[in-house]
């Protein structure tokens, strides 16, 4: 099962200094039928202003997966972590008993990120931070293994059976990613226009993807985020 999600029908919000894409409900967005995708809870497509950011607020029982598209990322927290990060780089953080944060861009240019929230495989896990600083030829025309649960293969590990990966694929060429029985996967098109099992694909898209290969032929450069997991009840 493959279904495309247009980037139009999201949820929407503009304060100015924030503009965001709500993939699922989200703070003001709420819409009873796209509250989750198994254990994907959040995913926001967030373009913030420079000089301006998310000040010191709480967390917990969450994974929490951030990937910057372009800009830098100011990262602070109540662990004392504080760290840059730009295109292509991933910083996670597992909220766990409870941590403050915070995230801004002291940039000079408009900060887009990926904001992502995976429900842990149990509450009250230790706090922790950590961030991976990915060369961008790594995912080119390849899948880039970046996220996985404690027992994977990735260089970031999570307290959940997931699998993250980027995928940066030259015009004209194509590649794919099986989906296997029991499993899942939600795969956004960050950036560029794609054709998926001749689903037409546009910048901001996603598709929820269930127990079916896909092939991706890119229509020009296109820039993805894919998510592979236990498939829902």
């Amino acid at each position: 099962m493959i279904r495309v999600l247009k980037h139009e029908n999201m949820g929407k919000s503009d304060l100015g200094w924030l503009k965001s894409t709500f993939h699922f409900s989200f703070a003001e967005y709420y819409n009873p039928e796209n509250v989750e995708f198994g254990i994907l809870r959040v995913l926001n497509d967030d373009l913030v202003e420079p000089n301006t950011g998310f000040d010191t607020h709480p967390h917990r029982d969450m994974e929490i997966v951030s990937y910057v598209v372009t800009g830098e990322l100011t990262h602070g927290d109540s662990m004392g972590n504080k760290n840059i990060l730009t295109r292509g780089q991933v910083q996670y953080m597992s909220a766990g008993k409870g941590v403050y944060h915070s995230e801004h861009n002291f940039g000079k240019e408009t900060l887009r990120f990926l904001q992502i929230w995976i429900k842990p495989d149990m509450k009250n896990h230790d706090p922790s931070y950590g961030d991976y600083r990915f060369e961008w030829e790594d995912r080119s025309n390849k899948w880039l293994h970046m996220v996985s649960s404690k027992d994977g293969g990735a260089p970031i590990k999570v307290h959940q059976d997931v699998n993250v990966y980027s995928l940066e694929l030259e015009n004209g060429k194509e590649i794919t990613f099986p989906v296997k029985g029991g499993r899942q996967a939600y795969l956004v098109q960050i950036e560029g226009n794609s054709t998926i099992n001749g689903l037409t694909m546009e910048e901001r898209d996603a598709m929820e993807i269930v127990e079916e290969d896909i092939v991706i032929k890119a229509d020009d450069i296109s820039h993805f985020i894919l998510l592979e997991m236990k498939k829902s009840k």
